[in-house]
């Protein structure tokens, strides 16, 4: 489903001469055909949708580091070029979970695996990423586990 939408998108922006779009979109699609050969050399299946968010989710991650690094640098253009590249990938990610959904979801997670200290946080980030991929910062969720467990 996710790659059909990507794949229409691209598709609309070529049309649309949306040469911003266009490139960021082309930049989704060889990450994805990179990711699925990596898999069918090991023998695995082509990306699921989770796996496509989680991938989403790291290209994301990944400019708003080089927008970071540009601004620092005084290349302001090549941090708006990021930040619009950010935009078009959002697109197709679900709405984020707001900082209180997400320690409540957490809170119930650490519940209902019964998780009890720091031994358990591999644990309790493993059930997150399998409900939430796509949906959840586990970079910021980590450290809320890690708060968690340790007062609990």
């Amino acid at each position: 489903m996710l790659r059909d939408a990507i794949n229409t998108a691209l598709k609309e922006s070529l049309k649309a001469q949306d040469k911003r779009r266009l490139g960021t979109l082309r930049l989704v699609n060889a990450a994805i055909k990179d990711r699925d050969i990596e898999a069918r050399g090991h023998g695995k299946d082509p990306l699921s949708d989770d796996d496509l968010l989680g991938l989403l989710a790291k290209m994301i991650k990944q400019r708003e580091e080089s927008a970071k690094v540009y601004e620092e640098a005084g290349r302001a253009d090549l941090a708006t070029q990021e930040r619009e590249e950010i935009v078009v990938i959002q697109h197709f990610l679900p709405t984020q979970l707001t900082e209180a959904e997400a320690q409540a979801a957490i809170a119930a997670v650490i519940g209902e695996i019964e998780a009890h200290g720091l031994k358990d946080m591999g644990r309790t980030m493993a059930a997150l990423k399998e409900r939430y991929t796509g949906v959840m910062d586990f970079g910021k969720a980590s450290g809320t586990v890690k708060t968690l467990l340790t007062a609990g």
